[in-house]
């Protein structure tokens, strides 16, 4: 049990946790993407409410939901760990000039990227989360589809995406995620020991469509909304 807890207490030990974390919130981003997709239909919401919906009643996808708050917060804890113990390390850092030629900025700007977007999740969970699992009414209108009365989870992302503000620092915060997952991505497989070079231009590709594809969608879907209601 001992050799368990060195591991994971280890540097190699806790890039594996990232890695592992990693690639789990990279493939909830994806079925996240999925989801947010359904503010696009053009039906007054109901695509969107149905699937609200059935997120916040299914038991299994609670269970996964549960779980993805807790690979985040330790995703972002052990990456802090692992910025702590590289700063006492090597408390005087590189030259500017070499770390220029030898890693991206992406890469060297993983702990402030990071930063961003847990700032960028906690203010995400108290505008739509903490608004519909709290406050309901007033704020939360209720809707009834197919007979069942549900929360007008749509209106509420409406009308917050009809503030130049928000939406600015949604389409912000994606930029920024898909820097991080810009290194991210490939780094996880790396630190999986899952590199090889007959495969490695492959991982690096897949990661960098990833890396724009996403977030440039999940960036669309606000600008769109808000220049559909504006018009």
């Amino acid at each position: 049990m001992s050799w368990i807890i060195n591991t994971l207490t280890s540097t190699i030990g806790r890039k594996v946790i990232m890695a592992l974390t990693g690639l789990f919130l990279i493939l909830f981003l994806a079925v996240h993407l999925a989801g947010n997709l359904q503010l696009l239909h053009d039906d007054g919401g109901e695509a969107f409410n149905l699937y609200t919906q059935f997120m916040a009643h299914n038991p299994l996808i609670q269970l996964v939901s549960k779980g993805n708050f807790f690979f985040i917060f330790l995703h972002i804890f052990v990456s802090i760990t692992l910025y702590v113990r590289n700063k006492k390390a090597r408390p005087i850092g590189y030259k500017v000039s070499a770390g220029n030629s030898n890693s991206t900025w992406s890469s060297r700007s993983m702990t402030l990227l990071g930063t961003f977007i847990m700032m960028f999740i906690f203010l995400h969970l108290y505008g739509y989360w903490y608004h519909l699992k709290f406050v309901g009414e007033p704020i939360i209108k209720m809707v009834t589809i197919d007979g069942v009365s549900m929360h007008n989870a749509y209106a509420l992302v409406a009308e917050s995406y009809q503030i130049p503000g928000v939406v600015a620092f949604y389409v912000i915060a994606m930029i920024v995620l898909a820097f991080h997952l810009w290194h991210g991505f490939s780094s996880a497989f790396q630190s999986l020991g899952l590199n090889h070079p007959k495969y490695n231009g492959i991982i690096s590709g897949l990661g960098k469509l990833y890396a724009i594809i996403v977030p440039a969608l999940f960036a669309l879907i606000p600008i769109y909304m808000y220049l559909n209601n504006a018009g």
